[in-house]
């Protein structure tokens, strides 16, 4: 199949959209797919582009035997509601040309991923134009996140947003997304149940296995090999409730046998570290090369993974896969009743997102039990092998492709993997 790919976010990416697009691209590439990507210069989660790269030209590259079309796109220097809006825009426009440089390639389908959904009017109309299909993946449902977490308000707009966001999603042939909660949203949303995919992100099980002994972090970062470690990575973002994390090292610096390490970057990793300063219990890194992840989840005795309350149903957290496949278990700031809860509840556990002294008694009730921790790991590992591994997702993924290529119906309807 020829398959064009269109995103804000690709590899080099470390992160969220970006990693799992890239490897995407890399998986459809290496079993015999023509693919291409139209994508802006990596810049996230840094909001900063990254070094060897430019923010003001196009260029071609070649990635992995995918062919990538990088277009100009502005980068805020401060994030907010309107300055975001501001970037995706830019990129938006931008990316116009470098699409239509695919015209005489003539792709089979045009799959694009939210955000951002501002790209959606040109994907559809290049799709309809070259008589292939339309895919929306949906990493997230950035108009109700940005009204939910306040970056937009008033309820006129919101009307006019969502209906123009409705109007938009029902014109893809085919709507994919990483959560059932998720699928179930874009039911409501007015997408019929024939045209829904589930395709959740996934984990390379074989590169990320559990440690059998310590990390190469410990003996870098100085921490003890008896000390039990509370890991934090991944996009240091608004949507994840970073100050929870530095409010429970606060009321556990006085359990030296508790640390807590915290790897990323992003708009909030400043004010974390302003919170943690002077606290002896906390260390703080840089997103690793994909060449460590393994070792970097490995070092987490437990993985820390909060939610803001208003944000917590709205996303199944990238970032989850590969906690679970380090084979370690997972605190999680979510509600029983959502997937994340449910999922946590089964490999760690789900506390009420915000609830601070709740998050921290669940962290210090799995560092005084060495035996529940293991279980609960061993469980994670399996579900992380069952549901998440890379070549039975995106195995599935291509056939689903395919089934929407041929027209098909039923095949591309959703399943749980």
């Amino acid at each position: 199949m020829k398959i064009l790919c269109y995103g804000i976010n690709f590899a080099p990416e470390l992160t969220g959209i970006g990693k799992y697009t890239g490897e995407m691209v890399a998986w459809l590439s290496a079993h015999g797919h023509d693919v291409r990507m139209v994508t802006a210069p990596p810049y996230y989660p840094a909001w900063e582009v990254q070094a060897g790269y430019s923010g003001s030209r196009y260029v071609t590259e070649t990635w992995n035997g995918a062919k990538v079309f990088r277009t100009p796109v502005w980068v805020p220097r401060k994030v907010t509601g309107k300055t975001r809006l501001l970037h995706l825009f830019s990129f938006a426009l931008a990316s116009i040309p470098a699409l239509l440089a695919q015209w005489r390639w003539k792709p089979d389908v045009v799959w694009m991923t939210e955000p951002p959904l501002v790209c959606a009017p040109a994907a559809l109309a290049f799709a309809r134009m070259r008589s292939a299909k339309a895919w929306l993946h949906i990493q997230d449902y950035e108009v109700d996140a940005a009204f939910d977490l306040g970056l937009l308000k008033g309820g006129r707009l919101r009307r006019f947003v969502s209906a123009m966001e409705r109007g938009l999603m029902r014109r893809f042939d085919r709507i994919s997304t990483i959560s059932h909660r998720m699928l179930e949203r874009a039911g409501r949303k007015g997408t019929d149940a024939d045209r829904l995919v589930f395709l959740p992100n996934w984990a390379d099980v074989q590169a990320i296995q559990p440690l059998t002994g310590d990390s190469s972090f410990r003996a870098e970062l100085g921490i003890a090999s008896n000390a039990v470690v509370a890991l934090y990575s991944g996009n240091m973002g608004g949507k994840q409730g970073l100050e929870l994390l530095a409010d429970v090292a606060i009321l556990s610096k006085d359990r030296p046998e508790l640390q807590f390490v915290f790897c990323g970057g992003g708009s909030g990793r400043a004010d974390l570290m302003k919170r943690c300063e002077g606290l002896a219990n906390v260390r703080f890194m840089d997103l690793q090369p994909v060449e460590r992840l393994g070792d970097l989840l490995g070092l987490a005795d437990i993985h820390l993974l909060p939610q803001r309350a208003d944000a917590a149903d709205l996303v199944m957290p990238s970032k989850l896969t590969g906690m679970l496949s380090s084979g370690r278990p997972v605190v999680a700031g979510a509600r029983a009743d959502t997937e994340l809860g449910k999922v946590a509840g089964e490999c760690g556990i789900a506390v009420a997102p915000d609830h601070v002294q709740d998050f921290a008694a669940a962290i210090w009730a799995l560092a005084a039990d060495p035996e529940r921790r293991r279980q609960l790991g061993l469980h994670a590992r399996q579900f992380a092998e069952q549901r998440f591994d890379r070549d039975a997702v995106l195995g599935q993924f291509a056939r689903d492709l395919a089934a929407c290529v041929a027209g098909e119906v039923e095949a591309a309807a959703p399943r749980t993997i």
